[in-house]
């Protein structure tokens, strides 16, 4: 990396870091894929204010040589687009060379849904016998009735809960805040991870993490939470590929299915764009199909068997 792509650089962290308002997950990854493209600059014998929209093209295919997958490719160009529009907005290029790079097309695929009978199935299969018992089954009813993300669970603190008036505030992507309601059985589950709670010397830093470990004494780890449902599935004895999203996916699915509007389960779920909320508008098609099947009135049988 040249000394003046290496001062940039740092001034394009502290720009993140400072003005842009990403979460930290955000800017990792940007840091991640930014340095990777740097790498591959410095290999061509470039430097970043060198590069144009046919380099960019270049480097996108250097990508998928490389096997990645189409949608890590997606997510590594928007890294590439955000150090760009650094660089104009700092004046230290004329023309953002990424603005006419398009991303690479994504299948859509449909993420994977549980039933509610599947759920509680993983939920039987923890013991709750042990400490983080009533922990991981606390986590697994707020993952799906709150429809939180993993990294919002794990981060959810004390003072975000106000179960008498029955919401908690959750800290979404960006650090952004949003209020969700929460079910009777959820603040059944709180109070009674409270209690085990009570019994653990949790580190200070994370006096007011609910979530914790009793052997560790802090906070919970993605990673962990990951590992877990992944044991609880597969001693349920279900097949399908779960993990912490899958909650969430089917909190959303639920939803629909129930009649909640998308405007409804977008504030829930936190998007910023009602876009990202359609895809449960895929999801749902076996069940609308039945609802029609049901009820419209061309489909309804008397008893003699003939359709109206």
């Amino acid at each position: 990396m040249a000394h003046n792509d290496h001062e940039l650089y740092e001034r394009y962290k502290r720009y993140i870091l400072l003005e842009q308002g990403l979460s930290e997950n955000t800017r990792e990854a940007y840091h991640h894929d930014v340095e990777r493209f740097m790498e591959w600059c410095s290999d061509e014998g470039i430097g970043i204010k060198e590069v144009n929209i046919s380099r960019l093209h270049r480097y996108t295919e250097a990508l998928y040589d490389m096997g990645i997958a189409v949608s890590s490719i997606a997510r590594m160009l928007c890294g590439v687009r955000s150090l760009y529009r650094f660089l104009q907005l700092d004046g230290e290029i004329e023309q953002d060379p990424s603005e006419l790079l398009e991303s690479p097309r994504q299948t859509r695929h449909l993420p994977t849904v549980l039933s509610v009978e599947e759920i509680d199935r993983i939920k039987g299969a923890i013991d709750l016998s042990k400490p983080d018992g009533q922990r991981d089954h606390c986590i697994i009813e707020l993952l799906y009735s709150c429809g939180l993300r993993v990294s919002e669970a794990c981060t959810l603190r004390l003072s975000d809960l106000f179960l008498t008036e029955g919401f908690i505030r959750v800290i979404g992507k960006g650090d952004k805040q949003r209020i969700v309601p929460i079910s009777e059985a959820a603040i059944r589950e709180i109070h009674w991870w409270l209690d085990v709670r009570a019994q653990i010397d949790v580190v200070p830093e994370d006096e007011d993490i609910l979530f914790v470990s009793a052997t560790r004494r802090k906070r919970l780890t993605r990673v962990l939470v990951f590992m877990k449902i992944k044991q609880y599935t597969k001693d349920a004895g279900i097949e399908k590929e779960v993990s912490p999203h899958t909650f969430r996916h089917s909190f959303a699915t639920h939803l629909l299915e129930g009649g909640a509007s998308l405007r409804a389960i977008q504030a829930m779920l936190g998007h910023e764009k009602i876009s990202t909320t359609e895809i449960y508008t895929h999801l749902d098609r076996r069940f609308l199909r039945q609802q029609v099947l049901e009820h419209f009135p061309r489909n309804r049988k008397y008893p003699d068997g003939i359709t109206e």
